[in-house]
């Protein structure tokens, strides 16, 4: 690999990448269209889970303790906490049982040392009482997670971005690469400026199949219903009693957050989504507000006629196994892709740059098979325990 790199996008993936190759020696030029953080960019939200919960699934799981250490080491070096350890409160809908998300994720987390705590109905219903119990069978309480002030964390990354010596350059749109024979050389904008560089890497996100129409099968984007409600009464709600949840996720797509600095509690759904362009109106359907007021009746009475106060769709960029896709072009010499967040990878931005930069430099690593270029799975089993498959 040269000496000078141009990433295209500033979100989690982008920026993280940006930093990595350039505390590594190398000239790094950072597009994006701006504002940056860009406002419609899936880490630009007032809050993203942070949890090492996969189910069964231990490469996820050694990846969220590694990430948690470095939230943990960035709130000391920014002395300013955006990261906060609320724990999580995984609820399920029946008894555990093997094949489970709530099942598989706790016997995991023994398996790797942790404590947490299994818990009956009366046990949630006592600590947490915000919820109504009759609908959760069984659950579990670990300390070890919580969440990500994220919109706000993207800001400090861009900081630190800046202070590393990456050349911030908002406002500026891709359209396409400079092209040397099979090697790409660069890139050209829409504002008609031209970058060289040795190495392009698409950071794009949800936009990365509009931009890289051969991957538009295998990189699509989908929105996701976000709802900010302001409780009437708050004190249920705060973080000592009413930490990150899943609520019976794989079945649901429920989760959601404890009362925030400006008394907002986050409720949103990880399933299957809106199939749209990222571009398009983003209002929320009015079925999922529907959804959305039918599980607060049956789970969080005091947040039933709660007033909404803000929503959005959050768009994913989805692999069709759910696994992120970090890699070199095979056909294309000087690109590499790193996007895929299939909506679970925000929680891994301190780790996040080192894993790309390690894939991009050609250097061993132990997830570059998994997270390969593999367009031959387009009809993949989705990986990721939490999210909810059914039906929308």
């Amino acid at each position: 690999m040269g000496q000078s790199v141009t990433v295209i996008g500033a979100g989690a993936f982008g920026v993280t990448a940006a930093i990595a190759l350039c505390e590594r020696g190398y000239r790094v030029d950072l597009l994006d269209p701006g504002p940056l953080p860009h406002p419609e960019a899936a880490s630009t939200d007032i809050s993203k889970v942070v949890r090492m919960e996969y189910g069964a699934d231990e490469a996820y799981t050694k990846l969220g303790e590694a990430a948690q250490e470095g939230w943990r080491r960035w709130n000391a070096e920014w002395e300013e906490t955006l990261y906060h350890e609320t724990g999580f409160l995984a609820l399920s809908g029946m008894p555990f049982a093997p094949g489970g998300y709530e099942h598989e994720s706790y016997q995991m987390l023994l398996r790797r040392g942790h404590r947490p705590e299994h818990l009956s109905p009366g046990q949630i219903a006592t600590r947490f009482p915000a919820w109504r119990t009759a609908r959760y069978a069984d659950g579990f309480y670990h300390a070890k997670g919580g969440y990500v002030e994220s919109a706000r964390a993207v800001a400090r990354l861009l900081e630190r971005a800046g202070a590393s010596g990456v050349r911030l350059n908002e406002g500026q749109r891709f359209v396409r690469f400079i092209e040397k024979g099979s090697r790409v050389g660069g890139v050209i904008t829409a504002e008609g400026e031209t970058w060289p560089a040795d190495l392009v890497i698409v950071a794009a996100g949800a936009w990365t199949g509009s931009l890289l129409p051969h991957l538009a099968e295998v990189l699509r984007p989908s929105g996701h219903p976000v709802f900010h409600l302001k409780p009437v009464d708050p004190t249920p709600f705060r973080a000592i009693r009413f930490p990150v949840f899943c609520a019976d996720i794989s079945n649901t797509g429920w989760y959601g957050f404890p009362l925030n600095r400006d008394g907002v509690v986050k409720v949103a759904n990880h399933g299957l989504g809106c199939l749209q362009h990222p571009d398009a109106p983003r209002a929320v359907p009015s079925g999922y507000e529907d959804r959305l007021r039918e599980f607060l009746r049956n789970s969080l009475p005091g947040l039933a006629d709660a007033p909404i106060v803000y929503t959005r769709l959050c768009f994913y960029c989805d692999t069709p196994d759910e696994d992120f896709w970090i890699a070199p072009d095979p056909d294309r010499e000087g690109l590499v892709v790193a996007a895929g967040d299939s909506g679970h990878a925000f929680k891994f931005a301190p780790i996040l740059g080192d894993l790309i930069a390690d894939i991009a430099e050609g250097k061993p690593h132990p997830l570059a098979h998994r997270f390969r270029w593999r367009p031959e799975l387009r009809h993949a089993a989705r990986r990721e325990a939490a999210r909810h498959h059914g039906a929308e």
